[in-house]
């Protein structure tokens, strides 16, 4: 495989407006030739995405999903250009899947990585280098190798970063910028809330037998003491003669 120098992603970030991280991926599948890049960056809606990202999007739909048995929801607010997308049948479904998406994930609670507070991120640094298996490895190597699982843990709690749950080979970010290509407008998922039934709740611990003798009205009877039993000690042998 070709090397992928920065100059290299620099110049088809520059030729294409897709993101860093995008070009290098682009650049890396197609061996280091910026054309076939520049295709397949086309083909995947990022460049074209990254094109519309600083369009004004502030129209767009607010949708929930309630998933089967009614103890998770999801509200999600997605948004786009114009009305008239936010009405189309795949704008719809791309708002729809977003919201089962976050309803699949218990542990996304950011849009994206971008907005995960810094005292989070310094929460998790400090987790990672207080573990056992860090104590003995060299400064520099214990900062790779945490810095690696704090970007991991970052994923974790962004929705951007998910699998897609009906196609695991694409990211939702990759979803949502496919629609972008389509639809031909910036989208952006704005924020999203997730509730689960009585999260939150502490739920007080009962005597199941003293529970069905609430509902039934009946009190539960003490066990009555237990009798005493006398028995006659009686001298056993034979009688002498």
């Amino acid at each position: 495989m070709a090397e992928i120098s920065a100059k290299l992603v620099k110049e088809l970030r520059d030729k294409t407006g897709a993101g860093m991280m995008d070009c290098k991926k682009a650049l890396k599948e197609n061996d280091g030739d910026t054309e076939k890049a520049v295709e397949w960056l086309r083909q995947k809606g990022i460049a074209s995405a990254a094109k519309k990202e600083g369009r004004v999007a502030a129209e767009g739909l607010v949708s929930s999903y309630i998933h089967t048995g009614g103890r998770v929801g999801v509200l999600v607010e997605v948004n786009c250009e114009t009305d008239f997308v936010a009405r189309r049948e795949e704008f719809t479904g791309l708002v729809k899947d977003v919201a089962m998406q976050i309803a699949a994930c218990p542990n996304v609670e950011y849009v994206r990585i971008e907005d995960i507070p810094s005292a989070i991120v310094e929460q998790e640094k400090s987790v990672e280098m207080g573990r056992e298996d860090m104590a003995n490895k060299p400064e520099n190597i214990r900062e790779k190798i945490v810095e690696g699982r704090i970007q991991k843990r970052l994923k974790e709690l962004s929705l951007m970063d998910q699998p897609f749950i009906r196609d695991q080979n694409i990211t939702v970010e990759e979803l949502v910028k496919q629609s972008v290509a389509q639809l031909g407008e910036n989208i952006q998922v704005r924020r999203f809330a997730r509730f689960v039934l009585g999260e939150g709740i502490e739920k007080e611990e009962t005597n199941f037998a003293d529970e069905v003798a609430a509902q039934t009205g009946q009190k539960q009877e003490a066990p009555a003491p237990a009798e005493e039993v006398k028995t006659d000690k009686k001298k056993t042998g034979k009688k002498k003669k």
